[in-house]
């Protein structure tokens, strides 16, 4: 993809989370995108990912999961006010409640796509819905109740 994903617009103070954060280089560093009214990542578990033999444990998973979602919560957001991503004053979610069906194990050896949707925003809370989808079959399924960080929010 040529676009720029939703945390290549997060600020050096915002990027250090492990699953998301592009300056974190011990963490996962996923990407997510528009697709239409829907948000997209892809994500290739690693051998060390695994749960028991040949499935992806189940808190990476859930890792992937909150951060797409709460990626997505603050793209829409953006979105919402009619601006692009990057413009200042920032738009930042963190996870209120993550909630994750593991529907059948999820393969190790092959990419998962993760498909996002928000369902609902109310003031400084959205949630979105996360479907995870490996070897072309619906593995996971999670919701996000993200909550927007207040503007004067400070960080350590």
């Amino acid at each position: 993809m040529t676009e720029k994903a939703f945390q290549d617009f997060y600020t050096e103070n915002y990027s250090v989370c492990y699953g998301c954060g592009k300056l974190n280089t011990q963490g996962l560093q996923i990407k997510s995108y528009w697709d239409g009214d829907e948000s997209v990542c892809h994500f290739t578990p690693e051998p060390y990912h695994t749960a028991v033999k040949g499935v992806v444990y189940g808190g990476l998973i859930a890792s992937v999961i909150d951060c797409h979602g709460t990626g997505t919560a603050a793209a829409m957001a953006y979105r919402e006010q009619g601006r692009p991503m990057g413009t200042k004053p920032d738009l930042r979610y963190v996870t209120a409640s993550l909630h994750v069906d593991y529907l059948k194990p999820t393969p190790i050896n092959a990419p998962m796509e993760l498909r996002a949707k928000v369902d609902e925003i109310k003031g400084r809370k959205t949630v979105v819905s996360v479907s995870l989808f490996s070897k072309s079959q619906e593995c996971v399924r999670g919701k996000v109740v993200a909550v927007q960080l207040p503007q004067d929010f400070k960080l350590e």
